[in-house]
């Protein structure tokens, strides 16, 4: 049989380019998620004072969800705390803390990794405001990771919301991470939320490129 060595030569090319790199139709953008806090609005009262409302000060890249002027303390069984943990909003119908796992090293706690809103059994954490103080039996977890994406999005990736894909980090210090979760949704916009501990371990920053393994 006769081999088209030019042609062998493109296709190995090509297989290196889709391992190495993931193709560049399948780069998704990065966004980091500094540790934060969603507020019930009996909470936030509890803490700001009756009749308050959040302060919006800047938009996030996913639609409709922001960072506010608001920040509370956090505390856990070291009776440490950590000053200046930034509020998102809108308000939701159960307050929850994301953390870093380095962060958990100065609360003494051993949060769970979930999905945002999955805060059933997960750690208790107290939550110090200007004008008072909420201790949650549970509500703080460390956010696993996962990507927003459209459903346009989700066709092209051939993923379903739920699906749990590899993505390699190219740049930086070259690293794949594992288990990380497709969720879909008409109103999402692409991009892959890492909390500080896996953007720091593969040296990315905000707007920095990954890729989806297939």
């Amino acid at each position: 049989m006769n081999v088209d060595v030019s042609t062998v030569a493109e296709i190995v090319r090509k297989v290196l380019s889709e391992t190495q790199h993931g193709g560049g139709e399948q780069s998704i953008p990065v966004g980091i998620s500094n540790r934060h806090i969603h507020l019930t609005k009996e909470h936030l009262e509890i803490l700001f004072g009756k009749g308050y409302e959040l302060t919006p000060i800047k938009d996030l890249s996913q639609p409709g969800q922001y960072a506010c002027k608001e920040t509370l303390t956090i505390v856990g069984p070291s009776m440490r705390p950590i000053e200046n943990v930034r509020v998102l909003g809108p308000l939701r119908r159960a307050s929850q803390v994301e953390v870093s796992r380095t962060d958990c090293y100065t609360l003494k706690l051993d949060p769970p990794v979930r999905e945002s809103g999955d805060i059933a059994g997960s750690a208790p954490i107290t939550l110090i405001g200007p004008k008072g103080v909420v201790e949650l039996a549970e509500g703080c977890i460390i956010a696993n990771r996962h990507i927003h994406m459209s459903p346009d999005d989700a066709a092209r990736f051939n993923v379903r919301d739920g699906d749990y894909v590899v993505v390699d980090c190219m740049s930086g210090r070259r690293t794949r991470f594992y288990d990380v979760q497709v969720r879909v949704d008409r109103n999402f916009r692409l991009e892959i939320h890492l909390d500080t501990d896996d953007a720091n371990a593969a040296g990315l920053k905000c707007g920095s490129a990954v890729y989806m393994v297939k």
